[in-house]
């Protein structure tokens, strides 16, 4: 648990300087800037695999599994990658309910940092809840590898449909509960109008982004859970993907039209986790081989839209 407590301290002090320092006056997010930050955390997220090899050689961790160090540290990085794959379409739906409640780019990120605090709850909660289905109930890799698959296949065959934030059941939902006004006030979630308090298009973007993350979650957790039922290292890989995802906003949401053949990544990616899972009794693939399923997948999705648009613009 001392670890466990170092972690979180950790992570709570990066969140605090984020928002305390880095970003205390409210700004617009360039694109070098979010280029940085990129790069800053996908180089954290990486080097902390060698804090997950210390870790796993030094039995300073719970090691319920019995990993050897080598096993951990391949599952902490391939986790990492599907996180971080998975998040492409929840930076898109991002994007579409700022635009539609028109949040200024100055205070997006501040949304983004409340949001993302409130993932990491409910991710450490949705983790907590699966690792004990998985222990507990042998049956449980069949319904999550049929449920990814059947994931996969309904992102083959559904059209782009257009995703209207304002005509969602969660926007309904909040208006019965409390008034909601058009009018921006600066950075913060709440107006007073008269003798009530409005929730501001700031909080209405927010708790659908909070809904939105809960329901990729129920993709996502299953997902790494096909790679390993360790809680430390299901928590840590979710939990830096999630950290990277801000800065992956800025940098990536002016050119997600770009990277189209990402979505056949992610279908590859989960048909494979769903198949692991179902032969989660059966036959266990070895980690260098799931790591090198999803680094091919995503290079491949990259490299194809990279070539396509280039095709294109000649």
């Amino acid at each position: 648990m001392l670890v466990w407590g170092i972690f979180i301290a950790v992570i709570l002090i990066f969140l605090a300087l984020d928002l305390g320092v880095f970003n205390r006056t409210p700004h617009i997010i360039s694109t070098k800037e979010a280029t940085k930050w990129t790069v800053i955390w996908v180089t954290i997220s990486l080097l902390f695999s060698g804090v997950i090899y210390w870790l796993y050689s030094t039995n300073i961790i719970d090691n319920v599994d019995n990993l050897t160090p080598t096993n951990a540290t391949l599952k902490y990085i391939t986790g990492y990658l599907i996180e971080l794959s998975l998040s492409v379409d929840n930076i898109f739906v991002i994007a579409v309910i700022f635009t539609s409640f028109k949040i200024p780019l100055k205070y997006q990120h501040r949304v983004l940092f409340w949001g993302i605090l409130g993932a990491i709850v409910f991710r450490a909660l949705m983790i907590f809840f699966g690792v004990i289905l998985i222990n507990k109930f042998s049956f449980t890799t069949y319904v999550f590898g049929a449920f990814l698959i059947f994931t996969a296949y309904r992102m083959l065959v559904s059209k782009d449909e257009e995703f209207h934030p304002k005509k969602s059941f969660v926007y309904r939902q909040v208006r019965k509960i409390i008034p909601i006004t058009s009018h921006m006030n600066g950075e913060h979630f709440f107006v007073k109008l008269k003798h009530i308090t409005a929730a501001t298009p700031l909080f209405i973007a927010l708790i659908i982004i909070e809904f939105t993350d809960i329901l990729f979650a129920l993709d996502s957790i299953p997902a790494i859970l096909a790679i390993t039922s360790d809680p430390f290292l299901v928590f840590t890989s979710n939990i830096f993907a999630i950290l990277g995802l801000r800065s992956m906003y800025f940098f990536l949401s002016n050119m997600l039209a770009k990277f189209h053949y990402l979505k056949y990544s992610l279908i590859v990616i989960l048909t494979f986790v769903g198949i692991k899972l179902l032969l989660a009794h059966h036959f266990k693939f070895p980690e260098w081989f799931s790591l090198t399923v999803i680094a091919l997948s995503l290079g491949a999705g990259i490299i194809v839209s990279l070539k396509l648009i280039n095709e294109k613009e000649v």
